[in-house]
């Protein structure tokens, strides 16, 4: 059975740092890529970073500089290091694991709530 399990989130104020763990079980991780997403009260999801399975990363522009993917293959668990977090941040954040087949399959965490404020 598929599970994705998040965890870290929390309140922090504007410039702290949070770092979100996603234990991935099921034998899914290593099937395509994997990612973080977020949701943001009354916005759509929207991709924040995703890494491959090569270690090869990407990030929306927003987080670039201030947020780093990674992932820990043993353990298969993926990281999201959150670094001088803005109150913009503030959202849902989802762990994604991802196939390459066509259509794509997608397989989702319950998300954990990152809120930025003073």
């Amino acid at each position: 059975q598929v599970r994705l399990e998040e965890s870290g989130g929390g309140l922090v104020q504007p410039g702290g740092s949070l770092r979100l763990s996603c234990v991935v079980s099921g034998g899914v991780f290593s099937i395509g890529g994997l990612g973080w997403y977020r949701q943001a009260p009354g916005k759509q999801r929207e991709l924040v970073a995703t890494i491959t399975n090569a270690g090869d990363t990407h990030y929306r522009d927003s987080v670039q500089g201030r947020f780093t993917i990674s992932r820990d293959n043993f353990k298969t668990t993926l990281y999201l290091q959150m670094n001088s977090l803005e109150p913009e941040d503030t959202a849902v954040y989802y762990c994604n694991v991802f196939d390459l087949g066509f259509p794509r399959t997608d397989y989702w965490g319950q998300g954990t709530q990152v809120t930025v404020s003073s």
